[in-house]
């Protein structure tokens, strides 16, 4: 039994969101002391057979933590510590957001998942963009790019742009997010009309690495379109999926009747069908996300065509270990199958 399981059921009787920023805040004390390389030594997993590269970065593995976990670029030192092979920070929009009214965050625990509809609360780009040029890191860090609510979506290009120079310089790669379900305004960016505007002003500001992240409730005509803005636009990569306002009939915890965006184990297969089905329609790489963890659950999204994974509400239920458990396990399930690395594996299933 580990420190974490002693200490869950002690945060699991706290606010969802209360419990976050607790451990939010006990990560981001250990990055300014001798602890943070006391856990590097403990859950970091180094392992050439691990590495690969994608959209010009090198990732020493591919776990990351998803867009939503460190909205405000406070804790990249502390999470490479625990493992993480990159780190994506945001939702950032170009002025600071409260997000919507608490409680906003719920577990349901029966489900291993969560529904939140924070709805982008952040500090703003210029915040964030000046702690990313405080960030020293040796692994990349991205930048989740979103519309500001109060901008109409006639003005979303103007507005990214705005977020997209706030952070340019402190950021590895950049995504932007045309899917979030709990913010005002974001349904009109997803055709195809709103991306190529946005795609177009950010490629014209130098945005680059550029990516996308796809909702997974788009309908295939509307995931077709979304791919042929990466193709029209050279972008870098597409990121694959955020949360989904769907509710699969298997969900048992009471909170299921939420509104927001759930993620976890019971969207792990879906999102696992949505990696498989844009591997096979482009050449850039995917970061597949949804409902990743255990080692399986990321060996599956590889072999679907993810060059990368990320992940969430694994690290809330399976806590700071997960990383270096779940690329343990890809060392074990890589040499099961005869692959001598992540990169030979990426696609196998297609």
């Amino acid at each position: 039994m580990t420190l974490y399981d002693l200490a869950k059921p002690v945060l699991f009787r706290l606010p969802a969101e209360t419990a976050h920023t607790g451990v939010h805040m006990l990560l981001q004390a250990t990055q300014a002391t001798p602890l943070k390389s006391v856990l590097a030594r403990r859950y970091t997993v180094d392992d050439d057979r691990l590495e690969t590269t994608a959209f010009g970065q090198h990732f020493p593995n591919p776990v990351g933590v998803a867009a939503g976990f460190d909205k405000n670029a406070e804790l990249p030192a502390a999470l490479a510590g625990l493992g993480f092979g990159f780190v994506e920070v945001g939702g950032v929009t170009a002025e600071p957001q409260g997000g919507n009214p608490r409680p906003r965050m719920f577990r349901l625990r029966d489900d291993e998942a969560l529904i939140n509809r924070m709805g982008l609360n952040n500090d703003g780009a210029d915040v964030v963009g000046r702690r990313l040029l405080r960030t020293d890191v040796d692994i990349p860090v991205g930048v989740n790019i979103a519309k500001t609510e109060h901008v109409a979506p006639g003005n979303a290009p103007a507005d990214y742009r705005q977020t997209y120079e706030r952070v340019a310089e402190g950021a590895d790669f950049f995504v932007v997010n045309v899917s979030c379900p709990n913010s005002q305004g974001f349904e009109e960016l997803q055709n195809r009309e709103s991306m190529a505007a946005i795609f177009e002003t950010l490629t014209e500001a130098g945005a680059s690495p550029l990516l996308v992240k796809l909702s997974p409730d788009l309908p295939e005509p509307a995931v077709e379109d979304a791919l042929s803005i990466v193709s029209e636009f050279d972008l870098d990569g597409i990121v694959a999926t955020n949360t989904t306002t769907e509710r699969p009939a298997s969900l048992r915890s009471n909170n299921r009747l939420e509104t927001g965006g759930l993620s976890g184990a019971p969207i792990e297969e879906p999102a696992t069908e949505m990696v498989r089905f844009v591997a096979r329609r482009t050449d850039v790489p995917v970061v597949g996300v949804g409902g990743v963890s255990t080692a399986e659950d990321a060996y599956r999204k590889i072999r679907a065509g993810a060059s990368l994974v990320q992940l969430y509400t694994g690290l809330v239920y399976r806590g700071p270990s997960i990383a270096r458990d779940i690329n343990e396990g890809l060392l074990e399930l890589l040499a099961e199958d005869g692959f001598d690395s992540v990169e030979e594996a990426v696609g196998a299933d297609l």
